[in-house]
C-alpha cells in the first residue's frame, strides 16, 4: 500500500489527507507556519456535516524532514503560485521515480512536475472545502466528500493511475480514470475565471456578466490554440453526484482566491487562471481584455490585503 504525502495540507490537501488516513492509507502531511504547529500539537480536525473527526497524522515543515521512498505518492495541493518552489524543494528531498499527483486548479502545475519528474498525475478537483484557521480544514459535501478524478499526464492510463483512483474512492470521493484529464482540467480553468472577480467584487449583476465575457475569451483561446475542453453538459452531471450542505457560517465553502483575501495571504492564484487565458491570448492573437484587468487586480489586492468583496467594480471598468 503506497504512502501519500499530502504537499500543501490546506482546504483541499487537508481532506484529501484526513480521509485517505482515516481509510487506512499511510499519510504525511506538509503544511507551514502556524497551520504545521497546530496539527503537530493537536493533529488535523476535519469538519464535516453531521459532526467533526481529529486525526493524528505524521506532520513536517519541510519536504526534507520526512522520508520520501521512491514508491509514495506525492500529492500536490498547495496555489499555484507556489508550486515551481514546492517542486524545487520537492526533487532535493525525493528521488526521480516518486509519483507526483497536481491536485490543483489551472493546468500549468502538471507542466512543471514534468520538468521533474516523468510520472505525473493531473487530478480534476471538484469539492467544496475551506481553510481558514490552524489545524482546521471543512468539508460541507455529502454524500461524498467530492470528485477527485485522475489521469497519467504525457502518457497512457497505467497502473498507477488506477490504483490511485481506488484509493480515492474507499477513501469517499468520487474517482475515475481519465485518458484525457486536462481536457477535464481546462474545463475547471474556465468555471475558475470566476475565482478573482467573486473573491474582488461585492455580489452584484454586473459581475456576472464580466464572468460570462471572461470565460467567453477562454474559450475562443482554447480553440485557438486547438486544445480540447470536455463538453460543458460533461463537466456539469460531475458536479451534480454531491451536494453541499449548511455548515458554520465561518467555514462557509469559498473559492480557493476568496480564501486567499481573507486569509491575508499576499498572494492569489490569478496568474494561472485568468493570466492563462491572457497567456493563450498573447500566444495565439486573441484578445483577452477582461482576464487581463483582472489577473491585474487580482495580484494588486492581494499584495494590499484587500478583504473579499471590497473593491469597487468600478476598479475593473476603469481599466477596461
Amino acid at each position: 500500500m503506497a504512502r501519500y504525502v499530502i504537499y500543501g495540507a490546506g482546504a483541499i490537501g487537508g481532506v484529501i489527507g484526513a480521509r485517505l488516513h482515516a481509510a487506512g492509507h499511510q499519510v504525511a502531511l506538509l503544511a507551514r507556519g502556524a497551520h504545521f504547529e497546530a496539527i503537530a500539537r493537536h493533529g488535523l480536525l476535519l469538519q464535516r456535516p453531521g459532526g467533526s473527526d481529529r486525526f493524528k497524522i505524521e506532520v513536517a515543515e519541510h519536504p526534507s524532514k520526512i522520508a520520501i521512498a521512491p514508491e509514495d505518492v506525492v500529492i500536490m495541493a498547495m496555489k499555484s503560485q507556489d508550486t515551481a518552489g514546492a517542486l524545487v524543494e520537492l526533487s532535493r528531498a525525493a528521488g526521480p521515480d516518486v509519483k507526483v499527483v497536481c491536485a490543483q486548479n489551472g493546468v500549468e502545475n502538471e507542466r512543471a512536475a514534468l520538468r521533474r519528474f516523468p510520472t505525473v498525475y493531473g487530478c480534476l478537483v471538484i469539492m467544496p472545502a475551506t481553510h481558514l484557521r490552524p489545524g482546521v480544514v471543512a468539508q460541507p459535501s455529502a454524500p461524498i466528500a467530492g470528485v477527485l478524478d485522475v489521469g497519467r499526464v504525457g502518457g497512457d492510463r497505467d497502473e498507477g493511475v488506477i490504483a490511485l483512483a481506488e484509493d480515492l474512492r474507499g477513501a469517499g470521493f468520487a474517482s475515475e480514470a481519465s485518458d484525457d484529464i486536462l481536457a477535464w482540467k481546462r474545463r475547471k480553468l474556465l468555471a475558475n475565471l470566476a475565482n478573482a472577480p467573486n473573491a474582488l467584487f461585492p455580489k452584484d449583476e454586473a459581475v456576472e456578466r464580466y464572468v460570462q465575457r471572461a470565460r467567453e475569451e477562454g474559450r475562443a483561446c482554447f480553440a485557438a490554440a486547438h486544445l480540447e475542453v470536455v463538453a460543458e453538459a460533461s463537466f456539469e452531471q460531475r458536479t451534480t453526484i454531491f451536494r453541499e450542505q449548511t455548515m458554520d457560517e465561518r467555514l462557509r465553502s469559498e473559492s480557493s482566491s476568496w480564501q486567499s483575501l481573507a486569509r491575508g495571504s499576499g498572494t492569489i492564484e490569478a496568474d494561472y487562471l485568468n493570466g492563462e487565458i491572457a497567456l493563450l491570448g498573447r500566444l495565439h492573437r486573441v484578445p483577452t481584455p477582461v482576464n487581463a484587468a483582472l489577473q491585474r487586480l487580482a495580484n494588486e489586492h492581494a499584495a494590499r490585503h484587500s478583504s473579499p468583496g471590497s473593491v469597487p467594480l468600478a476598479e475593473l471598468e476603469e481599466l477596461l
